[in-house]
């Protein structure tokens, strides 16, 4: 009789812990205040609940710190934004040359994907001779591949059209 006392006295307390008040949506913030949500107009969310998960905050720069009476301070500051400027190009550099090697593998294999589909009629392999319904099945993943293989080219494009012109 004991144990089930303590039993149903443990399942009460785990019941009212899972509870949950209702939750409300107001735009992009959630309340559980029932008067704070009747004041703004919100909506009541349905389901079991919200999770909010806080982001990181990008942390604000920092001043340089300047020394006076020290005749390089000015020349130092000054130097950073050249350091700066030359490591972004260096950035930018290897980002086309790795989206330029991207680009001319993409090609090489589109003409090799257009040079099997041959204009809708690829060879016929020994397998779709015994096995007719194999073909069409081959034509049509060859023609989704080629439509794959452009869509990449064109973004790859995209890609380098948005980066900085080399110098």
């Amino acid at each position: 009789m004991k144990k089930l006392f303590v039993s149903s006295l443990l399942l009460a307390v785990c019941a009212g812990s899972w509870a949950q008040d209702v939750i409300y949506r107001c735009g992009n913030e959630y309340t559980n205040n029932v008067s704070q949500a009747k004041a703004k107009g919100c909506k009541p969310v349905d389901g079991s609940g919200v999770t909010v998960i806080h982001g990181t905050r990008a942390a604000q720069p920092a001043a340089p710190k300047v020394q006076s009476g020290n005749a390089s301070s000015g020349s130092s500051a000054s130097a950073r934004p050249a350091e700066n400027s030359a490591a972004q190009k260096a950035r930018d550099s290897d980002a086309r040359a790795i989206l330029q090697s991207e680009l001319s593998k993409a090609q090489a294999r589109l003409a090799e994907l257009k040079a099997e589909y041959n204009d809708g009629n690829p060879v016929r392999t020994a397998l779709e001779l015994r096995n007719p319904q194999g073909y069409p099945e081959r034509v049509a993943k060859l023609k989704a591949d080629i439509a794959r293989q452009e869509s990449d080219i064109a973004g790859i494009r995209r890609e380098l059209e948005r980066l900085p012109p080399a110098n």
